[in-house]
């Protein structure tokens, strides 16, 4: 086969599968905006549920709702009947996937459904299907051809139902003013999780780990506190134990380069009123003061009072940064 070949073939795929996709766009309507307002008026879980491919459709649908703020998860129609519908309350809201509307297995579990009092959304390409007459409320997603030349294996099916997938979460999700937050809290295990859910509070040194030193202190004695504790810095406290100063890296290269005795009192050679960071800001914004001031390191207060310390080196390996 030629390449020219292999990519006349898969030029094809695509726009039978985008043009799947974009027919369904005029379609959408008061059944879609129906389904739309079940799902956000459910009370328990949608379950989501289908066969064969449609299963897989129906398995990353229910993870994408669950992931946007709607409680969900993917139910096998075959284990269903087995036991799993138990897993199923009057509370939920079931979404079965079939393009036909006659898949067997999906159908042998809806009479139960019903008679729970569980409510139903079809998603079909058939109005006139079994499912599509059960649903309480039907979303049609017909299409004139699979991507397969013989018109068998499901691909623009799929993929045009695995597109309305995204399209009730995504309006739903739009509905429910679902923001960043919302989504981290989802996903803490995410860059958007970390960079949104991880505060200051969490990253920090604290108790004996802070580099601190009187402002009695010599600049010798400053200099053996920052490297004890690693960080590149040290903070000056007064004899309340209030932060006055702070002394770095930076501070330490200008004070070699002015030849500067190491037993000069460290209050001499100080930063004074140094900016702080907060232990409830989010590391996320630390990092952007921290870049605009071009700072490596600072001391968290609360109220005046010294309560941690770290630097960009911390915000790193936090994944932040």
């Amino acid at each position: 086969m030629k390449k020219t070949a292999f990519l006349d073939s898969a030029r094809q795929v695509l726009s039978i599968e985008a043009q799947a996709i974009s027919s369904q766009i005029g379609r959408l309507g008061a059944s879609f905006e129906d389904a739309c307002q079940r799902i956000l008026d459910c009370e328990g879980r949608v379950v989501v549920t289908g066969m064969g491919k449609s299963g897989h459709i129906a398995n990353k649908i229910a993870a994408t709702l669950a992931s946007t703020g709607t409680p969900a998860f993917f139910v096998h129609p075959g284990e269903a009947s087995h036991g799993d519908l138990g897993m199923i309350t009057p509370k939920d809201l079931v979404l079965a996937i079939s393009n036909s509307g006659e898949t067997s297995e999906v159908l042998s579990i809806l009479p139960i459904i019903k008679r729970m009092g569980v409510g139903l959304i079809g998603m079909a390409s058939v109005p006139s299907s079994t499912l599509a007459k059960l649903a309480d409320a039907y979303i049609n997603i017909p299409i004139e051809q699979e991507a397969c030349p013989m018109n068998l294996a499901p691909t623009a099916s799929t993929t045009a139902s695995l597109a309305m997938g995204d399209a009730l979460a995504i309006a739903v999700l739009n509905a429910r003013d679902f923001d960043e937050r919302d989504f981290a809290r989802s996903h803490p295990g995410g860059a958007l999780g970390r960079r949104l859910l991880m505060y200051v509070d969490d990253i920090m040194h604290k108790g004996d780990d802070i580099p601190l030193v009187a402002e009695s202190a010599l600049l010798s004695d400053a200099l053996l506190e920052m490297s004890s504790k690693g960080l590149g810095m040290t903070g000056v406290c007064d004899s309340n134990g209030q932060l006055i100063g702070i002394y770095t890296d930076g501070d330490l290269r200008r004070t070699l380069a002015e030849r500067i005795s190491v037993d000069t009192p460290i209050s001499e050679v100080m930063t004074a009123e140094p900016v702080t960071a907060r232990p409830d800001m989010l590391a996320a914004e630390l990092v952007s003061l921290m870049k605009e001031r071009s700072i490596g390191g600072l001391i968290v207060t609360n109220n005046a009072d010294v309560v941690g310390a770290l630097n960009m080196q911390d915000l790193l390996r936090a994944g932040v940064l």
